[in-house]
Protein backbone atom coordinates (compact mmCIF):
# COMPACT_ATOMS: atom_id res chain seq x y z
CA UNK A 1 0.00 0.00 0.00
CA UNK A 2 2.04 3.49 -1.13
CA UNK A 3 -0.56 5.64 1.41
CA UNK A 4 1.46 6.04 4.63
CA UNK A 5 -0.56 8.41 6.28
CA UNK A 6 -3.79 10.10 5.41
CA UNK A 7 -5.13 12.40 7.74
CA UNK A 8 -7.00 15.73 8.82
CA UNK A 9 -6.06 17.76 11.31
CA UNK A 10 -7.66 20.84 13.17
CA UNK A 11 -6.33 22.95 16.05
CA UNK A 12 -3.34 21.10 15.63
CA UNK A 13 -4.83 18.07 16.63
CA UNK A 14 -5.26 14.66 14.43
CA UNK A 15 -8.77 14.04 13.98
CA UNK A 16 -9.62 11.16 11.74
CA UNK A 17 -8.34 9.42 8.66
CA UNK A 18 -9.17 10.57 5.62
CA UNK A 19 -9.94 8.87 1.76
CA UNK A 20 -8.31 10.31 -0.79
CA UNK A 21 -10.54 10.56 -2.74
CA UNK A 22 -12.33 12.75 0.10
CA UNK A 23 -13.98 15.80 -0.03
CA UNK A 24 -13.91 17.91 3.13
CA UNK A 25 -15.12 21.48 3.62
CA UNK A 26 -11.85 23.53 5.04
CA UNK A 27 -12.64 26.95 6.14
CA UNK A 28 -9.85 29.96 5.11
CA UNK A 29 -8.65 30.18 8.92
CA UNK A 30 -6.12 27.53 8.01
CA UNK A 31 -7.37 26.17 11.73
CA UNK A 32 -7.82 22.39 9.64
CA UNK A 33 -5.95 20.97 7.40
CA UNK A 34 -5.29 17.43 5.43
CA UNK A 35 -2.09 15.83 5.42
CA UNK A 36 -1.31 13.37 3.14
CA UNK A 37 1.27 10.77 2.50
CA UNK A 38 2.55 8.46 -0.53
CA UNK A 39 5.44 6.66 -1.29
CA UNK A 40 5.81 5.21 -4.29
CA UNK A 41 2.05 5.70 -5.35
CA UNK A 42 0.32 4.70 -8.28
CA UNK A 43 -1.54 6.76 -11.42
CA UNK A 44 -5.01 6.00 -10.21
CA UNK A 45 -3.99 6.95 -6.57
CA UNK A 46 -2.21 10.18 -8.18
CA UNK A 47 -5.24 10.99 -10.51
CA UNK A 48 -7.40 10.91 -7.15
CA UNK A 49 -5.46 13.37 -5.33
CA UNK A 50 -5.68 15.62 -8.34
CA UNK A 51 -9.24 15.49 -8.57
CA UNK A 52 -10.10 15.70 -4.87
CA UNK A 53 -7.51 18.78 -4.46
CA UNK A 54 -7.64 20.27 -7.82
CA UNK A 55 -3.44 19.45 -8.45
CA UNK A 56 -2.14 20.87 -11.55
CA UNK A 57 -1.90 18.36 -14.20
CA UNK A 58 1.78 19.73 -14.83
CA UNK A 59 2.78 18.83 -11.36
CA UNK A 60 1.32 15.45 -11.21
CA UNK A 61 3.57 14.51 -13.68
CA UNK A 62 6.31 15.74 -12.44
CA UNK A 63 5.40 13.74 -9.25
CA UNK A 64 5.36 10.33 -11.41
CA UNK A 65 8.87 10.42 -11.69
CA UNK A 66 11.25 8.84 -9.49
CA UNK A 67 13.95 11.47 -10.30
CA UNK A 68 14.27 15.33 -10.84
CA UNK A 69 16.58 17.84 -9.37
CA UNK A 70 15.25 20.20 -6.67
CA UNK A 71 12.18 22.87 -7.85
CA UNK A 72 9.61 24.96 -6.89
CA UNK A 73 6.70 26.28 -8.86
CA UNK A 74 3.93 28.01 -8.09
CA UNK A 75 0.50 27.07 -9.60
CA UNK A 76 -2.41 29.04 -8.63
CA UNK A 77 -2.91 29.05 -5.28
CA UNK A 78 -0.88 26.65 -4.65
CA UNK A 79 3.24 25.47 -4.15
CA UNK A 80 5.02 22.36 -5.76
CA UNK A 81 8.32 21.50 -4.62
CA UNK A 82 10.49 18.92 -5.44
CA UNK A 83 13.37 18.07 -2.69
CA UNK A 84 16.46 15.50 -2.57
CA UNK A 85 16.32 13.25 -0.12
CA UNK A 86 19.58 11.42 0.30
CA UNK A 87 21.03 8.25 2.61
CA UNK A 88 24.73 6.43 2.69
CA UNK A 89 23.93 3.31 2.00
CA UNK A 90 27.46 0.91 1.92
CA UNK A 91 29.80 3.24 0.54
CA UNK A 92 27.53 5.38 -1.48
CA UNK A 93 24.97 8.11 -1.65
CA UNK A 94 21.77 6.67 -2.97
CA UNK A 95 19.36 10.10 -3.37
CA UNK A 96 15.13 9.71 -3.47
CA UNK A 97 13.37 12.48 -4.23
CA UNK A 98 9.91 14.24 -2.31
CA UNK A 99 7.87 16.05 -4.16
CA UNK A 100 5.76 18.45 -1.87
CA UNK A 101 2.05 19.72 -2.66
CA UNK A 102 0.85 22.34 -0.45
CA UNK A 103 -2.51 24.16 -0.36
CA UNK A 104 -3.48 26.85 2.05
CA UNK A 105 -5.45 24.01 3.81
CA UNK A 106 -4.12 20.63 2.41
CA UNK A 107 0.00 19.11 2.39
CA UNK A 108 0.55 16.32 0.41
CA UNK A 109 4.09 14.57 0.05
CA UNK A 110 5.01 11.67 -2.74
CA UNK A 111 8.14 10.02 -2.04
CA UNK A 112 10.22 7.74 -4.86
CA UNK A 113 13.26 6.18 -3.22
CA UNK A 114 14.85 6.71 -0.06
CA UNK A 115 13.03 8.72 2.55
CA UNK A 116 15.82 8.49 5.30
CA UNK A 117 13.98 9.13 8.67
CA UNK A 118 11.08 10.75 7.90
CA UNK A 119 8.84 8.56 9.83
CA UNK A 120 8.44 10.36 13.03
CA UNK A 121 8.41 13.65 12.15
CA UNK A 122 4.24 13.44 12.21
CA UNK A 123 4.38 11.89 15.39
CA UNK A 124 6.72 14.76 16.56
CA UNK A 125 4.86 17.12 15.04
CA UNK A 126 1.56 15.66 16.48
CA UNK A 127 3.36 15.18 19.96
CA UNK A 128 3.53 19.33 19.95
CA UNK A 129 0.12 20.58 18.89
CA UNK A 130 1.84 24.41 19.50
CA UNK A 131 3.73 23.69 16.22
CA UNK A 132 1.20 21.58 13.82
CA UNK A 133 -1.00 24.52 15.01
CA UNK A 134 1.06 26.21 12.79
CA UNK A 135 -0.29 24.66 9.71
CA UNK A 136 0.66 23.23 6.44
CA UNK A 137 3.53 25.91 5.74
CA UNK A 138 4.75 25.12 9.15
CA UNK A 139 4.87 21.51 8.06
CA UNK A 140 6.81 22.42 4.79
CA UNK A 141 9.21 23.98 6.80
CA UNK A 142 9.77 20.93 9.48
CA UNK A 143 9.71 18.37 6.43
CA UNK A 144 12.75 20.63 4.58
CA UNK A 145 14.64 20.45 7.69
CA UNK A 146 14.10 17.04 8.35
CA UNK A 147 15.43 16.86 5.01
CA UNK A 148 18.42 18.89 5.13
CA UNK A 149 19.49 17.25 8.90
CA UNK A 150 19.78 14.08 7.15
CA UNK A 151 22.48 15.40 5.12
CA UNK A 152 25.29 16.08 7.90
CA UNK A 153 25.49 12.27 9.15
CA UNK A 154 26.56 11.45 5.20
CA UNK A 155 29.15 13.94 5.36
CA UNK A 156 30.44 13.30 8.91
CA UNK A 157 30.89 8.97 7.72
CA UNK A 158 32.37 10.18 4.35
CA UNK A 159 34.31 12.53 6.71
CA UNK A 160 35.45 9.58 8.98
CA UNK A 161 36.62 7.94 5.63
CA UNK A 162 38.70 11.12 4.00
CA UNK A 163 40.45 11.58 7.34
CA UNK A 164 41.20 7.85 7.55
CA UNK A 165 42.59 7.82 4.23
CA UNK A 166 44.67 10.41 4.54
CA UNK A 167 46.49 9.28 7.65
CA UNK A 168 47.19 6.22 5.76
CA UNK A 169 48.90 8.18 2.90
CA UNK A 170 51.67 9.94 5.45
CA UNK A 171 52.37 6.44 6.77
CA UNK A 172 52.65 4.82 3.39
CA UNK A 173 52.00 4.62 0.02
CA UNK A 174 48.89 4.40 -1.32
CA UNK A 175 47.51 1.14 -2.78
CA UNK A 176 45.94 1.22 -6.22
CA UNK A 177 42.12 0.75 -4.01
CA UNK A 178 42.82 3.74 -2.18
CA UNK A 179 43.41 5.87 -5.33
CA UNK A 180 40.11 4.92 -6.57
CA UNK A 181 38.55 5.33 -3.65
CA UNK A 182 39.74 9.10 -3.71
CA UNK A 183 38.18 9.13 -7.05
CA UNK A 184 34.85 7.73 -6.11
CA UNK A 185 34.50 10.13 -2.61
CA UNK A 186 35.47 13.15 -4.94
CA UNK A 187 32.59 11.84 -7.41
CA UNK A 188 29.99 11.22 -4.22
CA UNK A 189 31.16 14.44 -3.04
CA UNK A 190 31.00 16.23 -5.94
CA UNK A 191 27.29 15.14 -7.02
CA UNK A 192 25.87 15.65 -3.10
CA UNK A 193 27.75 19.11 -3.44
CA UNK A 194 25.34 19.61 -6.66
CA UNK A 195 22.34 18.69 -5.10
CA UNK A 196 22.98 21.16 -2.14
CA UNK A 197 23.17 24.11 -4.32
CA UNK A 198 20.14 23.40 -5.90
CA UNK A 199 18.76 22.68 -2.20
CA UNK A 200 20.46 25.81 -1.23
CA UNK A 201 18.60 27.53 -4.10
CA UNK A 202 15.50 26.18 -3.81
CA UNK A 203 14.88 27.14 0.14
CA UNK A 204 16.35 30.50 -0.73
CA UNK A 205 13.54 31.60 -3.01
CA UNK A 206 11.25 30.17 0.11
CA UNK A 207 12.76 32.61 2.36
CA UNK A 208 13.24 35.57 -0.03
CA UNK A 209 9.67 35.23 -2.36
CA UNK A 210 5.97 36.07 -1.06
CA UNK A 211 3.99 32.71 -1.52
CA UNK A 212 0.32 32.28 -1.07
CA UNK A 213 -0.02 29.62 1.01
CA UNK A 214 3.20 30.72 3.45
CA UNK A 215 2.44 33.00 5.71
CA UNK A 216 5.09 36.07 6.67
CA UNK A 217 5.31 34.49 10.47
CA UNK A 218 6.51 31.40 8.96
CA UNK A 219 8.74 32.22 6.74
CA UNK A 220 11.72 33.30 8.98
CA UNK A 221 11.62 29.44 9.86
CA UNK A 222 13.02 28.64 6.22
CA UNK A 223 15.86 31.33 7.14
CA UNK A 224 17.10 28.92 9.73
CA UNK A 225 16.83 25.64 7.00
CA UNK A 226 18.89 27.67 4.81
CA UNK A 227 21.49 28.26 8.10
CA UNK A 228 21.99 24.77 7.84
CA UNK A 229 22.15 23.63 4.46
CA UNK A 230 24.63 26.15 4.13
CA UNK A 231 26.68 24.87 6.86
CA UNK A 232 26.99 21.51 5.17
CA UNK A 233 27.63 23.03 2.11
CA UNK A 234 30.42 24.45 3.66
CA UNK A 235 31.69 21.46 5.13
CA UNK A 236 31.22 19.49 1.82
CA UNK A 237 33.17 22.26 0.09
CA UNK A 238 35.96 22.03 2.52
CA UNK A 239 36.23 17.88 2.25
CA UNK A 240 36.43 17.81 -1.22
CA UNK A 241 39.46 20.32 -0.70
CA UNK A 242 40.79 17.92 1.62
CA UNK A 243 40.90 15.06 -0.78
CA UNK A 244 42.14 16.84 -3.36
CA UNK A 245 45.09 17.64 -0.59
CA UNK A 246 45.09 14.04 0.15
CA UNK A 247 45.93 13.23 -3.30
CA UNK A 248 48.79 15.42 -3.92
CA UNK A 249 50.18 15.06 -1.16
CA UNK A 250 50.26 11.49 -1.49
CA UNK A 251 51.58 12.36 -4.86
CA UNK A 252 54.65 14.44 -3.71
CA UNK A 253 55.82 11.88 -1.43
CA UNK A 254 55.35 8.81 -3.29
CA UNK A 255 57.85 11.20 -5.75
CA UNK A 256 60.06 11.83 -2.64
CA UNK A 257 60.52 8.31 -1.83
CA UNK A 258 60.94 7.25 -4.93
CA UNK A 259 63.75 10.22 -5.08
CA UNK A 260 65.08 8.85 -2.55
CA UNK A 261 65.31 4.96 -3.85
CA UNK A 262 67.44 6.57 -6.79
CA UNK A 263 69.58 8.48 -4.67
CA UNK A 264 70.43 5.19 -2.86
CA UNK A 265 70.66 2.97 -5.70
CA UNK A 266 72.74 5.66 -7.91
CA UNK A 267 75.22 5.82 -4.97
CA UNK A 268 75.42 1.90 -4.83
CA UNK A 269 76.24 1.73 -8.27
CA UNK A 270 78.70 4.58 -8.22
CA UNK A 271 80.32 2.52 -4.17
CA UNK A 272 80.51 -0.87 -6.61
CA UNK A 273 81.31 0.59 -10.18
CA UNK A 274 85.58 0.64 -8.18
CA UNK A 275 85.52 -2.77 -7.58
CA UNK A 276 83.97 -3.71 -10.83
CA UNK A 277 86.13 -1.49 -12.55
CA UNK A 278 89.79 -3.11 -10.80
CA UNK A 279 88.54 -6.07 -11.38
CA UNK A 280 87.71 -5.85 -15.03
CA UNK A 281 91.15 -4.58 -15.97
CA UNK A 282 92.71 -7.62 -14.24
CA UNK A 283 90.61 -9.96 -15.37
CA UNK A 284 91.74 -9.33 -19.08
CA UNK A 285 94.30 -11.76 -18.64
CA UNK A 286 97.06 -10.08 -20.66
CA UNK A 287 100.47 -11.75 -20.58
CA UNK A 288 102.33 -8.35 -20.11
CA UNK A 289 100.86 -7.32 -16.65
CA UNK A 290 103.95 -7.02 -14.53
CA UNK A 291 102.07 -6.21 -10.96
CA UNK A 292 100.27 -9.60 -11.57
CA UNK A 293 104.21 -10.92 -10.51
CA UNK A 294 103.81 -8.58 -7.46
CA UNK A 295 104.52 -10.67 -4.38
CA UNK A 296 101.68 -8.25 -2.57
CA UNK A 297 100.07 -7.22 -5.42
CA UNK A 298 96.61 -9.02 -4.45
CA UNK A 299 96.30 -7.24 -1.34
CA UNK A 300 97.78 -4.01 -2.27
CA UNK A 301 94.50 -4.09 -4.73
CA UNK A 302 92.13 -5.56 -2.28
CA UNK A 303 93.20 -2.46 0.02
CA UNK A 304 93.03 -0.43 -3.06
CA UNK A 305 89.02 -0.98 -3.79
CA UNK A 306 88.62 -0.78 0.22
CA UNK A 307 89.78 2.41 0.68
CA UNK A 308 87.94 3.57 -2.69
CA UNK A 309 84.89 1.97 -1.17
CA UNK A 310 84.86 3.56 1.99
CA UNK A 311 85.48 7.13 0.72
CA UNK A 312 82.41 6.70 -1.15
CA UNK A 313 80.40 5.06 1.43
CA UNK A 314 81.96 8.23 3.84
CA UNK A 315 81.14 10.96 0.86
CA UNK A 316 77.43 9.35 0.33
CA UNK A 317 76.29 9.15 3.95
CA UNK A 318 77.26 13.05 4.35
CA UNK A 319 75.26 13.87 1.41
CA UNK A 320 72.06 11.91 2.82
CA UNK A 321 72.10 9.90 0.26
CA UNK A 322 72.45 6.62 2.34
Amino acid sequence: MSVIAAYYYHEGKRIRAIALDESIELGEDRTGFCWIALGEPTDDELSKLQSTYDLHPLAIDNAMHPLCPPKLEVYNDELYIVAQTAALVGDRIIYGKMAIFTGHNHLITVRHGTAGALGNLRAQLEGSTTLSRKGVDYVLHAILHRIVDQYLPIFEMIEDDVLAMERRSLDDFLEREDVVRIFELRSELTRFQRTLGAMGELVGKLVRGHFPCISADVTPYFSDVADHLHRVQSMVDGLLHVLSTVFEASSLLEAQRMGVITRQLAAWAAILAVPTAIAGIYGMNFKNMPELDATYGYFIVLGVIAVFCLLLFVRFKKAKWL
